[in-house]
């Protein structure tokens, strides 16, 4: 039988596209999508509590299966005499209804999705930060790499945070258990990779958890540059070095800086008869604020001793201490430095003396072996330098003495100078100066070499005067940031500074144009050992001391032919610790008599 050809209509598509495609198809379209949205908007309200309503069916059969078989006819029982107080109490059912409904509407409410994972720009970040560690924390023949090219980073990053810019706040990833997390080079390595990474300019601190192989970055804030100078909340023996981080220390103190009073973290140095670092070392660049540190310090120490200052850059940055209370002397030259020093270290002998022989006698030690003595000596390599080429000692190895028996004789030695300078630092400085600061820009590898140990931070893009690391014996690399405390006699500095500093000087003893209770040595005389000076009282201070004297006097050759000092009976006190010398504006040696309480109250 002959097949019949089929229609035209049903072969050819053109009729049945100009169908699909007519005027009146496409408005009966729209008028069924206008009448579909104007049927959602209207029983909105009905799709919004029926959805709630299966909701809480979905709910309460839940609920039932989890319930146990033993407990199900209590809990039936129970709902029974619900509904029965429902229906007995006037409007019950209505009551209940509405309140059915409400849940309803409340329970099948739309809800704004919740975004939960990085988004893709997160997660582009996230696997270029996985890709650059493959090479570093991946070995050959690991048969379950957790580092692979293409891997799972997911099974690699455990936590993570972005800031509302997009860039990495936090980032906790776990590494491979054969990871040489021990080795200091390894962990530079790492850190170096997640900086370059996660954004540079900003400070990033590395928590390294070797017992569950696991690493954490964290962005840290800026630290605060609006703390002056101030009188701060501490107890005798601590001194306030500056300001580090909230989760760093467990303590803060009140400070008044920028808008209203607020908590600070202090980094603070404790110093005396206890302390395992008695002795401070400071290291910066020109300019990053070692200067501000000690006068910062030199403030703080004269609340509670006596400060003596040795400026071997000569800048005059601490004037505005001479003649003060406290303060036993200024000096910045070399002849007037040699004479100090010997004078200190003498006087640190004579503490020792003293306080044994009261220990030994059953009683306290006289008060003014107990009253605190700071040498704060600020670039001492310089004076060194100049001593070498005039021949002379160099003002350095009179600091022995106090820096290994100074705790016990309550003397304190606090040391700055500059990189390029500090081999030239003499070895007692070196071993006997526990707590340390790094001031300014300085690489890894040079913060440990002054710290001895490298900072778990980055550096900041930009660093403020003052800002730096310290670390106080053992403990932890601390970033620091120093109180802002200039020099009230520059030109440069600002009112508010200005009148903050002035505020924490003591009075002034000694008058404005140096004169003072002094009394001049005539003639250029050597000082001899147990020699009485007008008053009767019994002076020496070293051969420094009157070589500096025979030389303003006689010249070089008088400094030569000084005789040497003798040793003197048991009626004299101990060498150096009854007088010291300062030099007056003409240059003539004066000698200023009597014990540290006499220099005291003399000024």
């Amino acid at each position: 039988m002959a097949r019949r050809p089929l229609p035209r209509i049903l072969t050819n598509s053109a009729p049945l596209a100009r169908m699909a495609h007519s005027a009146s198809l496409a408005r009966s379209r729209e008028l069924a999508r206008t009448a579909a949205d104007s049927a959602s908007d209207v029983f909105h309200p009905l799709i919004t509590i029926g959805r709630g309503l299966r909701r809480l069916g979905a709910a309460g059969r839940g609920r039932w299966a989890e319930t146990p078989k033993e407990q199900r006819g209590p809990l039936a029982f129970f709902v029974g005499a619900c509904l029965l107080v429902v229906w007995l109490v006037p409007y019950g059912p209505l009551l209940a209804l509405i309140a059915v409904m409400g849940a309803g509407a409340w329970a099948g409410r739309e809800r704004t999705p919740v975004v939960t994972g990085p988004s893709e720009a997160e997660t582009e970040r996230l696997r270029a930060l996985y890709e650059a560690l493959v090479p570093y924390l991946s070995a050959e023949g690991d048969p379950s790499p957790l580092y692979a090219h293409g891997g799972d980073w997911e099974r690699a990053f455990v936590e993570y945070a972005f800031d509302d810019s997009g860039r990495l706040e936090r980032l906790q990833l776990k590494y491979p258990a054969y990871f040489t997390d021990g080795e200091d080079r390894s962990r530079v390595r790492i850190e170096q990779v997640l900086y370059a990474k996660a954004g540079r300019g900003r400070e990033y601190h590395f928590s390294w958890d070797e017992l569950a192989n696991q690493l954490t970055l964290t962005v840290l804030d800026p630290l605060p540059t609006d703390i002056a100078a101030q009188r701060f909340v501490t107890s005798p023996g601590e001194t306030v070095l500056g300001f580090t981080d909230p989760d760093a220390v467990q303590r803060t103190l009140p400070v008044t800086g920028g808008e209203e009073p607020r908590d600070a973290p202090p980094v603070v140095w404790r110093t005396g008869q206890r302390s395992t670092e008695p002795h401070l070392l400071v290291l910066g660049q020109p300019g990053t604020g070692a200067t501000t540190l000690l006068r910062s310090i030199a403030l703080q120490a004269l609340q509670h001793g006596d400060v003596l200052v040795i400026d071997g850059s000569g800048t005059g940055e601490y004037g505005c201490l001479a003649g003060r209370r406290g303060v036993l002397g200024v000096e910045s030259g070399l002849a007037g430095a040699l004479a100090t020093l010997e004078w200190a270290s003498h006087e640190t002998e004579r503490r020792l003396i003293e306080g044994n022989r009261a220990r030994q006698a059953g009683g306290a030690a006289p008060d003014d072996t107990r009253r605190p003595l700071w040498i704060i000596a600020d670039r001492p390599t310089a004076l060194s330098h100049i001593a070498v080429a005039e021949g002379r000692d160099d003002p350095q190895r009179w600091l022995q003495v106090p820096l290994r028996h100074g705790r016990a004789a309550h003397v304190t030695v606090v040391v700055a100078d500059q990189f390029e300078t500090a081999e030239l630092l003499s070895d007692p400085v070196r071993a006997h100066t526990k707590a340390r600061v790094v001031l300014g820009p300085a690489t890894a590898e040079e913060v440990r070499a002054v710290l001895g140990a490298p900072p778990h931070t980055t550096p900041p893009a930009q660093v403020p005067p003052g800002r730096g690391y310290a670390r106080l014996g053992s403990a932890s690399v601390l970033r620091l940031q120093v109180p802002a405390t200039p020099d009230p006699l520059d030109d440069a500095t600002g009112q508010a500074h200005r009148e903050a500093v002035t505020a924490l000087l003591p009075e002034r003893t000694v008058p404005a144009d140096g004169a003072g209770p002094t009394e001049p040595v005539t003639g250029g005389e050597p000082l001899d050992v147990g020699k009485p000076v007008t008053g009767g009282t019994s002076v020496d201070v070293g051969k420094s001391a009157r070589a500096a004297g025979a030389e303003r006097d006689d010249g070089p050759a008088a400094a030569d032919a000084a005789p040497e000092a003798e040793e003197t009976g048991s009626a004299a006190e101990p060498v150096g610790a009854s007088a010291r010398v300062r030099t007056d504006k003409g240059g003539e040696p004066r000698v200023i008599k009597g014990s540290v309480e006499a220099v005291r109250a003399e000024g």
